[in-house]
């Protein structure tokens, strides 16, 4: 750029907010899940992610169940996990997420989606709380970022 040209702030970039990349487009449910590999994707899948993805991916989708769809990777896994005693050896959450926005319709998360998202995975966990990062975080972190555009 050149010293007499004014700087356009804002324009063209990118921001990274609760692990999404954002420019000037909406976040999609996908791309929300996707996030959360980048904000928890180390921790182990269990019952209360498997139900917030279920939730979400029905918002994406409109469907209750897809047969290979990343809500039944995400319920295999944390079928599977309960039953490992070492984290080490079970499935993280950056495997189930990893590729949901190619899997999922291009449905941009809003606040509604959040809150049920956010719903499934308090009932699944026996303390009724999110975990900070995990699927409802970023499902939340993608609605604020495309209500405040």
């Amino acid at each position: 750029m050149s010293q007499g040209q004014p700087r356009r702030s804002g324009i063209g970039q990118r921001r990274a907010v609760d692990g999404i990349s954002t420019s000037s487009k909406k976040v999609t449910i996908g791309e929300a899940l996707e996030a959360t590999a980048a904000t928890a994707g180390d921790k182990p899948v269990d019952a209360s992610d498997a139900a917030a993805i279920q939730a979400a991916e029905a918002i994406a989708t409109g469907m209750n169940a897809i047969s290979g769809g990343v809500a039944a990777s995400a319920a295999a896994a944390a079928a599977a996990n309960a039953s490992v005693d070492r984290d080490e050896d079970k499935t993280k959450l950056c495997e189930v997420v990893a590729d949901a926005n190619m899997r999922l319709t291009d449905k941009e998360a809003t606040r509604e989606d959040a809150e049920r998202v956010a719903a499934a995975e308090m009932r699944n966990k026996p303390d009724l709380r999110t975990h900070p990062g995990r699927v409802g975080a970023s499902v939340l972190a993608a609605a604020k970022l495309n209500y405040d555009r």
